[in-house]
């Protein structure tokens, strides 16, 4: 972060930057359409680049849709839900345009990438289409598998010709710190004993996020003990077995199949997911 900032040529603290990046005009459209056409903006845009990193791509296609005016207040910043082969109904990547002043440009490319592209929608409409396991299999939904694969497609920004703004970077930096937080919070809530507004002070001391997607995140957190965690506990494994892989096979290891080898079988646990990429990397030396 403090790199960025080097870069940008700001001159004071993070916590100025913060404050920065949260009032900024700059910083925030004032139409909604234009946000969605930002949004579908940014996801066509990684679409044509998935083929350097996967060497198997859903047919479902899907679309940026704004979250109805009745939830938005309540909801996330975006959010997926999944679509249907069978229906020909396509997948969609909901984005929030209640108060736009809370909704910044600098946090969109990394959310696009957790969301629809190669995030959400990569992973969960590869497994609806999968065609030799049981039905179940294809709907599973282990948190820690589906949430962390959304954390690791963030990381594949820089591959797919993201993160090349300033800003943007801090962005995807500022959502590392934001799952950072949300570590602390989650215990602190549910095993520590904190009040709501304790989790909300220590959200907004250590983050670039508005006061209102703070909010919103700490509600959200309150009924689901444990999300967080899992989301981070998925990234870090994932992380983990693509770096076994990259070693072992060394100049014989190929990204491409590395995720294909990862998605090929639907959401998993992640001790049978480890299973399955130790057989990988045993098949691929063969």
């Amino acid at each position: 972060m403090e790199k960025v900032l080097a870069r940008v040529g700001f001159k004071g603290t993070l916590a100025d930057f913060a404050t920065f990046l949260r009032t900024d005009a700059r910083f925030y459209f004032t139409d909604a359409r234009e946000l969605v056409r930002e949004y579908r903006d940014i996801a066509k845009r990684i679409d044509p680049e998935l083929t350097r990193l996967f060497g198997k791509l859903p047919r479902l296609p899907y679309g940026v849709v704004e979250i109805p005016a009745f939830s938005a207040p309540s909801q996330t910043t975006a959010y997926y839900r999944q679509g249907s082969p069978e229906a020909h109904r396509p997948g969609s990547y909901f984005v929030n345009t209640y108060k736009l002043d809370t909704r910044p440009k600098w946090e969109m490319e990394a959310l696009t990438l957790h969301e629809s592209v190669p995030g959400h929608h990569l992973q969960i409409a590869i497994s609806q289409e999968l065609t030799s396991v049981p039905e179940f299999r294809k709907t599973s939904r282990y948190v820690a598998f589906v949430e962390g694969w959304g954390l690791y497609a963030e990381s594949l920004g820089p591959d797919l010709g993201m993160y090349q703004d300033p800003y943007s970077q801090f962005g995807q930096l500022t959502y590392e710190m934001w799952r950072a937080i949300r570590l602390v919070v989650d215990t602190g809530m549910h095993a520590l004993g904190w009040s709501r507004d304790q989790a909300i002070d220590y959200f907004r001391q250590n983050s670039a996020k508005t006061e209102h997607d703070i909010v919103v995140e700490i509600d959200r957190y309150i009924v689901m003990p444990g999300q967080a965690l899992a989301y981070k506990i998925g990234e870090l494994k994932l992380k983990e077995l693509r770096a076994l892989a990259s070693k072992e096979l060394g100049a014989k290891f190929d990204v491409r199949t590395f995720h294909d080898a990862v998605l090929g079988s639907g959401a998993l646990p992640l001790d049978v997911l480890e299973e399955n990429v130790r057989a990988f990397i045993a098949q691929q030396r063969r």
